[in-house]
């Protein structure tokens, strides 16, 4: 397997927050993405309600469609996730955060309570519908 998905920091006065996740996902990915999430939407809903990641990160954040994605029903018990058109993880810092000297080292510990949802998206993307490995 290659690691899949980009980190992301930005700092700058007022807002100042570090990502993770897919940005730009190309067509096939989104498509694969969503083929995936619909067969077992719970693979994702399980990441994104662990403690740490609603904790550090509330939730999945990104651009999504209206409607649904073309290919898929509108009644799919997993639209609100097929929507996404991105699937990111965002972490903002106040000022005094940024300016703490340990800040790197928070920043660090939030990319790691990034990794089971970038290592599911990962697993996702280098398996097929079966599990096995394209």
């Amino acid at each position: 397997n290659s690691l899949r998905g980009g980190y992301y920091y930005h700092i700058e006065k007022g807002n100042s927050f570090i990502a993770g996740g897919f940005w730009g996902p190309n067509a096939a990915d989104i498509k694969h993405i969503r083929q995936q999430i619909s067969a077992d939407p719970e693979g994702l809903k399980s990441i994104l309600d662990q403690k740490s990641i609603k904790n550090t990160f509330g939730g999945l954040v990104g651009n999504q469609l209206k409607t649904a994605p073309r290919g898929f029903d509108i009644d799919d018990p997993a639209i609100d996730l097929l929507r996404y058109k991105q699937l990111i993880l965002t972490r903002y810092f106040d000022d005094k955060e940024v300016l703490k000297v340990n800040f790197h080292q928070e920043v660090v510990k939030s990319f790691g309570k990034m990794r089971p949802f970038l290592d599911y998206m990962t697993d996702i993307l280098t398996t097929d519908l079966n599990g096995e490995l394209l």
